[in-house]
């Protein structure tokens, strides 16, 4: 990786600004309509009122002399612009959000680049109590975790909304396959649910897959990438969502559906424990299509099983209110810069 500057943090001297001057670095642009955007969006709209918060996407100029406070997600993706902050900052605070595949893959690999932005970080942010499991002794202690939210949105089902929804870009981390194995196999036992797949073919094997799997099986539609909020609305008129992931940081659609009244029916990772929570009833082991399609077809046919995934899921809501994360994320920023009176 070459050089790299060394990592000390310390108390920053007060700005004369009236709020603090806030960069969120994000490793996706707004086009990319993906999780990372959404929590930067999220968050500069939480700081709005209180700090001035800028995003600098991929490729955008990153100058360290703009701002009192940078908040980079990503380790790995957003080393670069870390390392620039670290380096023209030495003593200026810097939090860095872990992604799934900075906690699941990246780390795990010991990829240099993650490491040296997690020692370089101030502060290091989880999405999710799981993923402090991950972090070795000395990057848990500068650790907190800020779970991530939704608004709440509701919609009436008609007669021709789908019992089961995905969304999520197609690519190998969200393992699209899982579910078109499942809903191959459905159908090849008689069974037909209606299933639509939002998601934009980031990997064309699976775009090509996805196209395989509708013309095979009638109640299956892959609707491609949609807006934010079609996809919100996909989601709330879904009988239940699958989300069958092999990594995550702490999904936004899985809140998206807690918050919608949706039950999830998901992997049984980090990410998706940290959520939804060790006992929740909902799971099925990574890659486990059999085990899906048995899941999906209980869902169709046990009104009680549907209705007892619904409550687990409606106990979990109170953790995903937007005035929560909110809080945290002031939180985050003031602790960081004490100097500041605290306007959470």
């Amino acid at each position: 990786m070459g050089s790299v500057a060394a990592c000390h943090h310390g108390p920053m001297a007060a700005s004369t600004a009236p709020g603090p001057r806030v960069l969120i670095v994000s490793p996706a642009a707004a086009s990319a309509n993906n999780g990372n955007w959404h929590t930067a969006a999220r968050w500069q709209r939480f700081l709005a009122a209180v700090a001035d918060a800028t995003i600098r996407g991929p490729g955008e100029d990153v100058a360290p002399g703009d701002a009192d406070l940078m908040i980079a997600l990503h380790a790995r993706r957003s080393a670069d612009a870390i390392e620039r902050w670290r380096a023209a900052r030495p003593e200026a605070p810097l939090a860095v959000v872990l992604t799934g595949t900075d906690l699941y893959r990246d780390l795990d690999q010991h990829d240099p680049r993650a490491r040296h932005s997690l020692e370089c970080a101030s502060r290091v942010v989880v999405l999710q109590e799981e993923g402090l499991q991950r972090l070795d002794a000395a990057t848990r202690a500068k650790a907190v975790v800020i779970v991530q939210s939704a608004r709440a949105l509701h919609e009436s089902r008609g007669p021709d909304d789908p019992d089961f929804v995905a969304v999520g870009h197609l690519r190998a981390e969200k393992d699209p396959e899982t579910l078109l194995r499942a809903v191959r196999l459905l159908g090849a036992q008689g069974h037909a649910p209606r299933v639509d797949h939002v998601g934009a073919a980031l990997d064309e094997k699976l775009g090509e897959a996805a196209r395989a799997t509708a013309a095979a099986c009638p109640g299956y539609r892959w609707l491609g990438g949609l807006a934010h909020g079609a996809a919100r609305r996909a989601i709330a008129r879904a009988r239940a969502l699958v989300h069958p992931s092999v990594m995550e940081g702490g999904a936004n659609v899985v809140i998206e559906a807690v918050r919608s009244g949706v039950p999830v029916l998901a992997s049984r990772i980090d990410g998706n424990v940290g959520l939804l929570g060790a006992g929740y009833d909902g799971f099925f082991p990574v890659g486990d299509s059999v085990a899906l399609a048995a899941l999906m077809r209980r869902f169709l046919a046990d009104p009680a099983f549907a209705g007892a995934l619904a409550a687990q899921c409606a106990a979990r809501e109170a953790l995903f209110l937007p005035a929560a994360e909110r809080r945290a994320v002031r939180a985050l920023v003031f602790d960081l810069l004490p100097a500041r009176p605290d306007a959470r």
